[in-house]
């Protein structure tokens, strides 16, 4: 691979050669700007053999350089030929801060608007050197010189229902219209591919993990909608399906539909679409409104039958996870220390049980031992998987799509008996987990101020964690999805009841081992004696907490009762699907702890 890698930078930089050109950036994100990538855009994966969720790399004509992130600082270094590239920290020295100290003055740095947000190239040229220039591609190399490109996925549109989705685009699209006119703009450019399905009510297969159709969309102030997509993918009930006013247009006409926006006030949102679609608004002459993409919070906050399939495709699930870990004690019990991809596997096997069951809602984490201390490890960028270790933990972090709902769930699990200081920092992730799902607060909370309920137990002993504690997730849609989330980082998102967001505090202690414990959670009104509207959380995951790893002694008589009556509800909903040994081992790990 490595000579593989060296022959396709070296053809770059003929092209950089050719075109008079000094350095070429290639982020890892496609024009949609999403977080999955489908296989035809992963052009940072062509150009460094880097198989991460986020980077980014430069090469310019007489060096390059890799940016990850603290979750690849082991990766990269496997998989990109250090003769090639630099190894760089993403976030502690982004790609044009390295532009910036590596080119020399004078310098033309290539770079494709596509694939960049109009945030990040407003504020790049903003901030980049005025000896430095910026050129905007209107064709990417790479996409000429990639040879063996596969062909996109551009899967039939699947039709969702009102039984699954609760509301007609129809109304769906008059209420984002009303909200138009209210900005007094003309129209909104769509882009994020989620926003499209759910406006539309449609789905597809296009990307892993993400259940969406490669599209784009112009929705006006009257509620009528231009949707950029090869009609042949569309079945023949489309047009009754999605009600009048949604037209059909050719992807490859879009530039000529924003050109045809002169003079129009068209809403964009610079952080989640391109930067090509605001030079191409400009040039045309329209007047971009910045603002968010109208369809996010109305998607995030769930109706009534939305709100009923996720917890129903939740008890599913839970029986799923629940036959799997079953699986794994008897696999260890027997004396088979199982390698972490088998297990993956084996429990994909389990969720397509379920006939409804469509993919994974990202790439499982199955991690053994002191794999699990990287939180967002993944088994299959590794030279070969690690196997299970006795006395230690196993940690699973997996979701399924299914078309009533999406999930997300974490399970840390006893391999034989592990020490006094995993049982103790895990009932300290626990009780965050139980204070942040037992919450009340006042509408108008955000995710920030909720988040040091889940760190406050670590926090009393010197531990943390270094990633969010919740992120929203979406209907049959993106298993990471916005505005709302749970962390540090100041959000101004308030959250609002139907809103789903995972509740996963964590802990990870370097080559050693790893605990997270995470469940989704509903908001909902909580009923109250006052006159304020009270909000709290609802557990939708269904599969029992590894009672084994659980210190009682840190437990408060209120935490001890949760965990119990958490179990109590696991028994309930899920036991009539199981049966024989799984039965068995389903009433003992939610048998009620008492001290």
């Amino acid at each position: 691979m490595q000579s593989v890698i060296s022959q396709r930078v070296a053809q770059i930089r003929q092209w950089l050669e050719a075109e008079q050109l000094d350095a070429l950036v290639i982020p890892h994100e496609d024009e949609f700007l999403g977080e999955y990538i489908p296989e035809h855009n992963e052009r940072l994966l062509w150009a460094t053999g880097f198989t991460g969720s986020a980077g980014a790399a430069v090469i310019a004509r007489d060096k390059a350089a890799v940016f990850v992130d603290g979750r690849y600082v082991v990766q990269v270094r496997k998989q990109v030929p250090g003769d090639v590239f630099e190894y760089r920290h993403l976030i502690e020295e982004p790609p044009m801060h390295w532009v910036e100290t590596q080119l020399a003055s004078g310098s033309n740095i290539a770079v494709d608007p596509r694939l960049h947000s109009g945030a990040w190239l407003q504020r790049t040229q903003q901030t980049l050197s005025s000896d430095l220039t910026l050129v905007l591609l209107d064709t990417n190399p790479i996409d000429t010189l990639w040879a063996d490109r596969p062909a996109p996925t551009l899967s039939d549109a699947r039709l969702m229902g009102l039984d699954f989705v609760g509301q007609s685009s129809s109304d769906k699209r008059a209420k984002i219209a009303a909200s138009l006119q209210q900005q007094k703009a003309d129209a909104v450019l769509l882009t994020q591919l989620d926003s499209i399905a759910w406006l539309l009510n449609v789905r597809g297969s296009d990307v892993a993990c993400l259940p969406v159709l490669l599209s784009a969309a112009i929705l006006h102030n009257d509620g009528s909608v231009d949707f950029f997509i090869d009609q042949a993918r569309l079945p023949a009930e489309f047009a009754a399906h999605v009600g009048e006013g949604v037209r059909v247009q050719a992807p490859e006409t879009l530039k000529n539909s924003l050109n045809a926006l002169q003079g129009k006030r068209v809403l964009l949102d610079p952080a989640t679409s391109n930067a090509w679609s605001g030079q191409t608004l400009r040039d045309a002459g329209a007047i971009i409104l910045e603002g968010a993409d109208p369809c996010m919070l109305p998607k995030a906050a769930k109706n009534a039958t939305e709100v009923a399939g996720m917890k129903a495709c939740h008890i599913r699930d839970g029986v799923a996870v629940s036959k799997f870990l079953a699986w794994v004690d008897r696999q260890v019990a027997a004396g088979n220390l199982l390698d972490e991809a088998t297990l993956a596997e084996q429990l994909w096997q389990f969720r397509i049980q379920d006939p409804s069951c469509t993919d994974v809602s990202f790439d499982t984490i199955s991690a053994a031992g002191g794999n699990a201390a990287m939180c967002h490890y993944n088994h299959n960028n590794q030279p070969e998987p690690g196997v299970l270790q006795m006395d230690n933990v196993y940690l699973v972090d997996s979701g399924g799509q299914y078309p009533d709902g999406t999930t997300d769930i974490t399970r840390t699990i006893a391999i034989g008996t592990p020490g006094d200081e995993v049982k103790q920092t895990f009932t300290l992730v626990l009780k965050g987990h139980i204070a942040l799902a037992t919450a009340r607060f006042p509408r108008g909370t955000t995710g920030s101020q909720l988040d040091a309920l889940a760190r406050q137990h670590l926090w009393a002993h010197g531990f943390d964690f270094d990633h969010g504690t919740g992120h929203g997730v979406g209907h049959f849609l993106n298993v990471h999805e916005g505005p709302q989330r749970i962390s540090k980082a100041p959000n101004p998102t308030a959250l609002l009841p139907g809103m789903v967001l995972s509740n996963e505090p964590g802990y990870y202690r370097a080559d050693a081992f790893g605990i997270r414990i995470e469940n989704l959670e509903l908001v909902v009104e909580v009923p109250t004696e006052g006159d304020m509207t009270v909000l709290g959380f609802e557990s939708l995951t269904r599969a029992p907490i590894d009672r084994r790893l659980v210190d009682l002694s840190l437990l408060t008589d209120a935490e001890l009762n949760w965990l119990n009556r958490y179990h109590q509800t696991v028994f309930e909903v899920i036991s009539p699907s199981l049966q024989g040994e799984d039965l068995s081992w389903l009433q003992q790990a939610t048998a009620p702890l008492s001290r």
